[in-house]
């Protein structure tokens, strides 16, 4: 089994705009890359997993969302962090169109998408981490398994949000993984 690291995107890889579904639209949060490379090379395997409501608003089709992570999976690739998959869930509660309104087990704050990922792709959740900008981030880690559940300011930026007070808090990626727990969490999940 392996060890993953679990990346929201909006807000964590990309600059949050609001249902972004095109490329020209995509604006890379700085060092991120760069920061999921230190992650691969740590021989952690790379899982975004992203609640994608637009999908169930209407905003945009499956079909989009898919072109756009092609793009993506590509320019992970090219900086030498392979995406392991992504995951994600296109449904909410209460504002979608009718097949996509629903209560599901896959919209974080529920540990859908994990759980599936860690099935699918023989990963070891007790060994994981999952990097986030939203307390439902750390909620679907925690709900996983996850020991490590990093909060990370939105769009590389530090905001203060109410945490469990297992969660660390770091302003982006880059800053997560060049921090001292970093090197701990590896060598205490061996």
């Amino acid at each position: 089994m392996r060890r993953a690291a679990f990346l929201d995107r909006d807000g964590v890889i990309n600059i949050d705009h609001a249902y972004v579904y095109k490329v020209e639209d995509f604006e890379w949060i700085d060092n991120v890359l760069e920061a999921s490379r230190t992650l691969y090379e740590a021989g952690l395997a790379l899982v975004v997993v992203t609640n994608q409501s637009g999908i169930g608003r209407g905003y945009y089709s499956e079909k989009d969302f898919s072109a756009l992570c092609l793009w993506m999976e590509q320019m992970f690739l090219n900086a030498g962090a392979p995406l392991a998959g992504i995951y994600h869930c296109p449904h909410h509660p209460q504002k979608a169109l009718a097949q996509y309104k629903q209560n599901c087990l896959c919209r974080k704050p529920a540990p859908g998408m994990l759980l599936r990922a860690a099935a699918e792709l023989n990963l070891d959740l007790t060994s994981s981490v999952i990097f986030g900008d939203k307390a439902s981030d750390m909620e679907a880690g925690l709900a996983a398994g996850l020991p490590e559940r990093v909060l990370l300011g939105t769009n590389g930026l530090i905001q203060p949000q109410p945490i469990a007070p297992s969660t660390r808090t770091f302003d982006n990626l880059q800053s997560a993984v060049t921090a001292p727990w970093f090197k701990d969490f590896l060598r205490d999940m061996k």
